[in-house]
């Protein structure tokens, strides 16, 4: 499919052409390189982000629009945080970017609300990026890097993915939640089953949701590995964006009739039942009638997946009139601040609070462990999207995903349960409250940046040896996710600019003594099974172990924003069958002939070589080569 053909396109397909700025198809697997409308970073991963914009020596951002948030420690529960705050702030002021004060809400809430534009490309370094789908925009969660390069003006490399047809029909009954959608993809398509495809969502179904509700659904389908979903914008997305204001941004935009996907999941809404997936994994579905009476310590409502206004409304209808389970505390946290001022015009919050519900400032909070923390053993039911060991804030918690309709009826039940045997709430249309003056425009170059003394440079990237022997200094099983190499929540989140510190939790829930281990071996592999880096786009947990002298990961496959990570660190994620491998085995590493797609691996205890590949791109050969990326984009930009 050449620019100039005429072949029907997908949804995807047509952003694609439109910013195709290398290659030449669009067919599955081939690889291009996409021009960024906008881009946006977030304070968990934006302090390093800004950091590698400012070693590429460029004066301002080049993309439209780039916004730097502040949602995941908006409480600055440690002054490390205030201190990220600050730079953060006076960085984008300097460079041209737009700030979102703490408070203001999670970034894809409000990005979704005031800055996404149907068919535009949008790069986030937070993997819930494609939230952005739900307006027909194109947004894909990324690593600081490869943000930090489109912020310089740099191109967004891939190969193309495969796109996959979620065709909806009928019309979701009363009980039953957008979050019930996504839940019920990933129960039958599973965490892997997105990996190398996009889901595009579509059918006489699509039309009867919101745009709030359909980016519940494309917020989620991070969880099934997919690069990004998107929904079409149509009079629905134009009647959102006239209600925001900002109705001069909308255009029409659908897949071509006869266009062609891998696969079609075909998804009767009318036929969907509450659902909850249960603590380990989002694809751990079951309905909820399998787990009523389930018991709990804690309900939160709320978060960037179902924080919208309509999912607050809903909760505090169900509430209404009637006090929450003595068994269980309520957490409640709008997505945004102008879910919060809709929330106290039209009564949500005090119908809340009088239910005994406690409210929490829009932002990341408990999603990411930042308060809210559930206790040894305790089941906490959540509306956010990933239950992972750890994921809360502590590994003896147990996290499950359900709707908020869900949520509210188990709040009151001190249980899970059914929200079918409640009367139904009537929903009246949104009359959204437009109030920015929590955005902050940017200043100019004269602006001074400020740094606090936990922001540490980032040290060069130098071009690995080509040839290593080095132990393995862990085993790890399949399945192993970001939060899994790199606790989020309160262990590391001030330490996010602060490499050398952070890097003393890496596996910590997994094995403590890893990190004095690696520095005390000076440098050594890992070996892991399938599926290795699942979840998170942080690029903390490639950077802190690249920081303990990492030099590959050896894997039987790779979630895609991690590897990109890793390659992009100047790790080398090797593809190989793991099970000879053992902690402590010297393993012979040579890359000599990468440059012509060829790695050699082999087992010193035993002398047998292990077959093994690099899946690289001519271009990230390069980037590895280089040392990573940013060594090799200062090159190419310079």
């Amino acid at each position: 499919m050449t620019l100039s053909d005429s072949i029907p396109c997908t949804l995807s397909q047509k952003i694609f052409r439109e910013h195709l700025g290398s290659g030449t198809s669009v067919l599955p697997g081939e690889p291009i390189g996409l021009a960024i409308d906008q881009c946006l970073t977030q304070d968990s991963t934006g302090t390093l982000a800004w950091l590698e914009f400012e070693s590429l020596g460029l004066d301002r951002v080049v993309p439209q629009v780039v916004v730097s948030y502040v949602d995941h420690t908006n409480a600055a529960f440690k002054g490390e945080s205030s201190d990220d705050h600050l730079f953060l702030q006076t960085a984008a002021s300097r460079f041209g970017a737009v700030f979102s004060r703490p408070g203001n809400g999670v970034c894809h809430q409000v990005h979704y609300e005031r800055f996404g534009r149907p068919g535009a490309t949008l790069l986030g370094s937070d993997s819930h990026t494609p939230t952005a789908g739900g307006l027909g925009m194109l947004g894909i969660g990324v690593g600081g890097m490869d943000v930090a390069v489109a912020m310089a003006g740099g191109l967004f490399h891939l190969e193309a993915p495969v796109p996959v047809l979620i065709a909806l029909e009928g019309r979701l009954p009363w009980g039953v939640n957008a979050k019930d959608v996504i839940l019920g993809v990933l129960r039958r398509i599973t965490v892997r089953g997105g990996v190398g495809r996009i889901l595009e969502y579509g059918g006489a179904g699509a039309d009867t949701l919101s745009v709030p509700q359909r980016a519940t659904i494309t917020n989620m389908g991070a969880e099934t590995g997919a690069t990004t979903s998107i929904f079409p914008s149509d009079g629905v997305t134009l009647d959102f964006l006239r209600r925001q204001g900002r109705a001069e941004q909308w255009r029409e935009l659908r897949a071509d009739p006869g266009a062609s996907y891998g696969e079609t999941i075909a998804l009767d809404l009318s036929r969907l039942v509450p659902l909850v997936a249960m603590p380990g994994s989002p694809d751990r579905v079951e309905r909820v009638e399998a787990v009523e009476g389930t018991p709990l310590r804690q309900v939160h409502i709320g978060s960037c997946t179902n924080g919208g206004w309509q999912d607050i409304y809903v909760a505090s209808r169900l509430l209404e009139g009637r006090t929450i389970s003595p068994h269980c505390e309520v957490m409640v946290v709008p997505g945004s601040r102008q879910v919060l001022q809709m929330a106290i015009a039209d009564g949500s919050l005090g119908r809340l609070v009088q239910a005994g519900c406690r409210i929490m400032e829009p932002g990341c909070g408990p999603c990411i462990g930042m308060g809210f923390v559930p206790g040894s053993g305790h089941l906490s039911l959540r509306s956010v999207n990933r239950n992972w060991l750890g994921r809360g804030g502590s590994s003896e918690g147990r996290l499950a995903l359900a709707s908020v309709e869900v949520c509210a009826a188990s709040a009151l039940a001190g249980a899970i349960a059914d929200p079918r045997r409640l009367d139904p709430v009537s929903i009246p249309e949104p009359d959204y409250l437009v109030d920015d003056s929590m955005l902050i425009a940017p200043a100019g170059h004269s602006a001074e940046i400020i740094r606090g003394p936990n922001i540490v440079p980032l040290r060069p990237q130098t071009p690995p040896p080509a040839i290593m022997e080095l132990p393995v200094l862990i085993k790890l099983a399949d399945g192993i996710s970001t939060d899994d190499i790199l606790p989020a929540g309160p262990l590391t989140q001030h330490l996010r600019s602060n490499l050398p510190r952070i890097a003393d939790w890496v596996f910590h829930y997994l094995d403590p003594s890893f990190s004095e281990r690696a520095r005390e071996a000076q440098g050594g592999f890992i070996a892991a099974g399938e599926n290795y880096g699942q979840g998170s786009s942080r690029e903390h947990a490639a950077l802190a172990p690249r920081e303990l002298g990492i030099a590959a990961v050896f894997a039987g496959s790779f979630a895609r924003i991690h590897r990109s990570n890793l390659i992009n660190c100047g790790i080398a994620p090797v593809v190989c069958d793991t099970a000879a491998l053992q902690q402590g085995d010297l393993i012979r590493l040579d890359l000599s002939e990468v440059g012509s797609g060829r790695v050699h691996v082999r087992h010193l205890p035993s002398g047998s070589e292990i077959p093994a590949r690099l899946d690289l791109t001519p271009r990230e050969r390069e980037i590895l080569l280089a040392g990573g990326a940013l060594a090799y984009a200062g090159r190419s930009l310079g």
